[in-house]
């Protein structure tokens, strides 16, 4: 059972009697009230008219909301109610709405949810309000709203219960509401250059699309395993295969790894496809997409998070692998980047665990997330990734070593990793055989075979750019949230203790 201390124990009792009384009237929780405007459409359309205007005009409205602030002040009192969009103060007169109406409003709790019917009008200080003809109780709050809620150093209260923090906290609102916005941009970005929407499944029955563990399931009537997606990639893909060239779905994905501020076990992508390009043109629309959210959203390119300025305006800067190596790197022997012994004696002189079965490409990897991640940034592409930690992506033609990959980092974190597709069959039926020997040595996020597949690629793929971006991490910068927690409505927590 939850605990509750004694005060608000009482404060609950308190407010369960005032609904008992309500249900002996008969008039608990109605549903015959209708709202007709909202309060920003209000201060939007009359918050500039003079007082002698509205009074003039009598504007009769019909407004309902959560009641946030009450003020008790002898025949005349105040109260501001708060819908979806904002805040409307209620004044109300006991000579107007009688007095029964009046003392029930002098019992009302915070939190409660009201309708007013009543005439627009100025108060003395100049402030919007309803002249209130009659109240409308609607929901009785039964739990009473904190009173400090944003001086709570338990974050992890706040993701618990979202709704209450939804109710008090307007900068998680706005949060929420930008990320609203984002995605919405980003849907008539793609629309406008004749991208398709599209929805591929969330069960498979082979993951695949992402080096990443999966979460398994299983489907009774077929008695089978199934996995949640780790990425939409590969059926994405075969779309591409199918003749529908521009594809894209913000899709929910599934990685059974850890928890940290970066990351959730489940959490939002955009992935997109494109026919005949390649990554550089796929990386123009992960730096315009990036670039316009922040303009669409904020109204500017600069941004500031965690107190570093950022300026998408500016063309990101790109460089290979190896070039951030040598450039953040201690010490590094240029000629040796592909030397196997030579990186596995830096890496274990900088003790980080290496597997036996790791070749060049991976222990590179393996430098450039010890030394040059946490130093990118501003923004940033990193190409020419390893192709042996690219399963998917096609190699260069010029260096086989490397592939025409990219990823992009800003502020010391991955936001989209995009690459031309690999889309020669046999090629990728090696990547497939080299990632389940990578497995069977003891990989658990190395990738399964994908026979169907490489039956797909047997078709023919035209030539191909592809294309994801980490929707919860870019709006974790465009609203200055240190947590992916601040931006997910429900993260993943344990339960409760009980006792």
């Amino acid at each position: 059972m939850e605990k509750v201390d004694p005060d608000e124990n009482k404060l609950i009792a308190e407010r369960r009697r005032k609904l008992s009384e309500a249900r002996e009237r008969g008039v608990a929780f109605p549903n015959e009230f209708r709202r007709d405007v909202l309060a920003d459409q209000l201060q939007a359309s009359f918050g500039a008219r003079s007082k002698e205007a509205l009074e003039e005009e009598a504007i009769t409205v019909n407004v309902g909301g959560r009641m946030m602030v009450k003020r008790v002040m002898g025949k005349t009192s105040f109260a501001k109610l708060q819908d979806r969009s904002g805040q409307i103060q209620l004044m109300i007169e006991r000579d107007r709405i009688g007095e029964e109406a009046y003392r029930l409003f002098k019992t009302a709790d915070l939190g409660d949810i009201v309708g007013a019917t009543g005439t627009l009008c100025k108060t003395k200080t100049g402030e919007l309000s309803v002249r209130t003809k009659q109240l409308h109780p609607l929901v009785k709050s039964l739990r009473p709203l904190p009173d400090k809620w944003h001086g709570l150093t338990d974050q992890e209260l706040r993701y618990r219960r979202r709704y209450v923090d939804l109710i008090v906290n307007e900068e998680a609102r706005d949060a929420f509401k930008t990320r609203t916005r984002v995605i919405a941009f980003m849907r008539s970005f793609l629309d406008a250059l004749g991208f398709m929407e599209v929805e591929t499944p969330m069960m498979q029955p082979i993951p695949g699309g992402a080096v990443a563990r999966p979460f398994v399931t299983h489907h009774n009537a077929l008695d089978m395993a199934l996995y949640l997606r780790i990425a939409p990639e590969l059926y994405l893909k075969r779309l591409l295969v199918g003749g529908m060239e521009r594809v894209y779905e913000i899709n929910r994905s599934f990685r059974n790894e850890g928890l940290s501020t970066q990351h959730n076990p489940e959490f939002t992508m955009l992935e997109l496809y494109q026919a005949y390009a390649d990554y550089r043109e796929v990386m123009e629309h992960a730096e315009a997409l990036v670039r316009e959210s922040a303009r669409a959203v904020l109204g500017t390119t600069e941004v500031e998070y965690q107190g570093v300025s950022l300026d998408f305006g500016k063309p990101f800067r790109q460089l290979t692998v190896a070039e951030s190596l040598l450039e953040h790197g201690t010490g590094l022997d240029a000629s040796r980047l592909r030397d196997v012994d030579y990186l596995r004696g830096v890496c274990k002189q900088h003790e980080l665990a290496v597997e036996d079965h790791w070749q060049a490409g991976k222990l590179q990897i393996e430098l450039f997330e010890h030394w040059v991640e946490p130093k990118l940034q501003q923004a940033t592409f990193v190409t020419q990734y390893p192709a042996e930690v690219s399963p998917l992506a096609r190699r260069n033609d010029a260096d086989p070593f490397v592939t025409d990959r990219f990823e992009l980092f800003i502020t010391g974190r991955e936001i989209a990793n995009g690459f031309s597709e690999l889309n020669d069959p046999e090629d990728q039926a090696e990547r497939f055989a080299a990632q389940v020997n990578a497995k069977s040595a003891g990989d658990d996020e190395a990738m399964f075979f994908d026979h169907d597949y490489i039956r797909a690629l047997e078709y023919g793929m035209p030539p191909a750019g592809g294309l994801g971006i980490g929707i919860d991490r870019l709006v974790m910068l465009l609203t200055n949230s240190a947590s992916i927690r601040d931006v997910l409505l429900f993260p993943l927590m344990r339960p409760e203790d009980p006792d």
